[in-house]
């Protein structure tokens, strides 16, 4: 039998009574779970579980992580980053194409997309890569993923930017037909070359080559009016400035790009377009002051920005100018972090300290309550991936894709108790709030006392 498979057969007639449990930090009730749904009442329920006043969330959903395998099973595979991404609070990652061999053909997506069944800790959506082997030149078998078992609705070259505007251009076309979303990480090559930290005087005083945020804010404007000029879907990875979130204001108020789900729709706005984007966990807490113990666990791509950009990706999830956060989840074998700095492979775990640091930053700062956390780390990722299972409300019929959450508990992160194979974590020895407790996909525990499975 599958993980798949083992899934329906575990949930179907399958019942579970979560008691005094509170639904986006409300009022305490009970929640009711029947063969994989929420339901309104249970008479005789398998199992009960008292959840003594935790927050109910709807499963997190990822839309930047990297799972490596194949190829790269030496950081992770996809069944340990199924078991960080639900020790996590996720239900649903996205896992990206730079592999080896490339997630550029049916057969590479369908392997990842199968394995995430076998595993069945987290639902795994494969994306798929825009050009053959990340190369920047020829567009990958984008319709034959996408007409695939695993459906790939995303595309991206994400490690590297899709540089040519014309290939950008046919890639944003091709993609409106598949009613896709192209995901871009957005950086100029040619103004990086050599770069390793944020343009700025902590760069200068390190003797760092500078990373300008122009390199970011460049490609987010052309490639906002290629996607307006195509009426395709574009979504902008790690978004790391100040300037790029004034691009996005600029681009929705100008090009006309649809802000939100349900959003009325002006004579100005182009059938099709629509922009959103992300932003890291790490980059809504940490600083390129980082950098300044030459510890490559702090390199990353896009760079630790300064700390006026920080507040201003704040502000910007709060008003929902950025969308959603996305954990760009990046294990690496030791010996690619454990080098000097100009060596060391940018990239850092993420999706066991996601929903911590979202805590740190944006609950305790006042920026977002728990229904706001629920907007940005489930509905919107959902909904921007088309995925209509994921991210739904609290309520009888839905799908029964939970996270529940202490958020009275303090933890302190070591990267090797983490359940990824790699330990590259900025937060190491760093005091976190907010605490996963239980998970549950489809009304089957995932997560259970902030263990992987029942």
């Amino acid at each position: 039998m599958t993980g798949d498979a083992a899934q329906r057969s575990s949930t179907r007639g399958r019942s579970t009574l979560i008691r005094n449990v509170r639904p986006y930090g409300e009022d305490p009730t009970d929640l009711h779970v029947a063969d994989g749904r929420l339901v309104d009442h249970l008479d005789d329920p398998d199992e009960t579980v008292d959840a003594d006043g935790l927050i109910a969330l709807p499963g997190l959903v990822d839309l930047h992580t990297h799972l490596r395998e194949p190829g790269g099973e030496e950081a992770e595979t996809i069944a340990t980053g199924s078991a960080a991404a639900a020790l996590g609070g996720y239900t649903a990652v996205f896992a990206m194409p730079n592999t080896d061999p490339t997630q550029d053909s049916p057969v590479v997506v369908e392997h990842v997309w199968r394995r995430g069944r076998e595993v069945g800790l987290v639902d795994v959506h494969p994306v798929g890569a825009v050009t053959v082997g990340l190369g920047g030149e020829r567009l990958a078998e984008m319709g034959m993923m996408a007409a695939s078992a695993a459906g790939v609705r995303v595309f991206s070259d994400d490690g590297r930017c899709v540089n040519d505007p014309l290939v950008m251009r046919r890639a944003l076309e091709y993609a409106r037909s598949l009613d896709a979303v192209v995901a871009q990480h957005a950086e100029d090559h040619r103004l990086t070359v050599g770069a390793q930290a944020h343009e700025g005087p902590v760069a200068a005083r390190l003797g760092l080559t500078g990373w300008p945020a122009t390199a970011e804010e460049s490609i987010v404007a052309r490639d906002a009016m290629l996607a307006a000029a195509a009426g395709a879907r574009l979504h902008v990875c790690h978004l790391s400035t100040a300037g790029s979130v004034e691009v996005l204001r600029w681009a929705r108020a100008s090009l006309g790009a649809r802000a939100g789900d349900g959003a009325e729709r002006s004579s100005t706005q182009r059938r099709g377009f629509v922009l959103s984007a992300e932003v890291t966990p790490h980059h809504l807490l940490l600083t390129d002051t980082a950098a300044e113990d030459y510890d490559p666990v702090h390199k990353v791509n896009p760079p630790l920005r300064p700390e006026a950009d920080t507040r201003a990706l704040r502000r910007a999830l709060a008003e929902g100018v950025v969308d959603c956060v996305a954990t760009d989840h990046a294990p690496h074998a030791v010996e690619a972090k454990d080098c000097e700095w100009s060596n060391a492979r940018p990239g850092m775990l993420g999706l066991q300290t996601a929903l911590s640091v979202v805590g740190a930053t944006m609950v305790e700062g006042g920026l977002l309550d728990w229904r706001g956390v629920a907007r940005v780390c489930s509905e919107a990722p959902a909904r921007i991936a088309g995925l209509p299972d994921q991210g739904r409300p609290i309520a009888p019929g839905e799908p029964a894709n939970l996270v529940l959450v202490d958020p009275a508990a303090r933890w302190t992160v070591r990267g090797a108790g983490l359940a990824s194979i790699a330990d590259n974590t900025p937060y190491e020895g760093m005091e976190l709030p907010v605490s996963v407790v239980h998970t549950m996909l489809r009304g089957r525990w995932t997560v259970r006392d902030g263990k992987v499975g029942q």
